[in-house]
């Protein structure tokens, strides 16, 4: 029996020279890509979810979506990276100036246990300063800037026919960013 060429056994690498990246794969091939990966026997971990979808048709299905769409995290040695490139799917390492940003094992074991003992499902990545719309809650419809205070963050909401504003301490998970800035509600800086 031979070998395929494209397998190329790492398990004989150290686990001290490991490193844990992050690659940019076609859009819709992170199955494909851990596949591949898991068959030339490489880590790779990717986070999934599970989603209901409907179609037209109205059949309903349970489905396993990719949490980071468009990644796939591997743990690597640095000589076995141009082989991961080679891999059908594979676009790039994520990093800067060329150079694949490494990633702690702290990190991705966190993630990896957490995910393991709660649910999560994707949400855009807000930062200090961003305007965001109210999905529920008491002021469901309404458009705030995100502030941080301290720890917690607050979202400042603007009644602008009286030029008042208002900090209310809100879940990140009841918020989405604001494609607009609202016309029932403006927006403030907290001073």
């Amino acid at each position: 029996m031979s070998i395929s060429p494209d397998f190329v056994d790492f398990s004989h690498v150290q686990s001290d020279s490991l490193r844990w990246y992050v690659l940019h794969v076609r859009s819709r091939h992170e199955k494909c890509v851990a596949q591949s990966l898991d068959l030339k026997a490489l880590e790779c971990f990717l986070p999934t979810y599970r989603d209901v979808h409907y179609w037209k048709n109205r059949c309903r299905r349970e489905l396993d979506l990719p949490l980071f769409p468009g990644y796939v995290f591997i743990r690597v040695s640095l000589a076995a990276r141009l082989h991961v490139l080679d891999s059908p799917g594979v676009v790039r390492f994520v990093g800067f100036g060329g150079v694949p940003s490494e990633l702690e094992d702290a990190q991705v074991e966190g993630l990896r246990s957490g995910l393991e003992r709660c649910p999560a499902e994707p949400h855009p990545y807000l930062h200090s300063g961003d305007h965001v719309l109210v999905r529920q809650g008491p002021f469901a419809g309404m458009v705030g800037i995100l502030v941080r205070k301290k720890k917690d963050f607050r979202v400042v909401l603007t009644v602008d026919l009286i030029g008042k504003s208002v900090a209310v301490e809100l879940d990140l998970a009841d918020l989405d960013p604001s494609p607009l800035h609202g016309s029932c509600a403006g927006v403030a800086a907290l001073q």
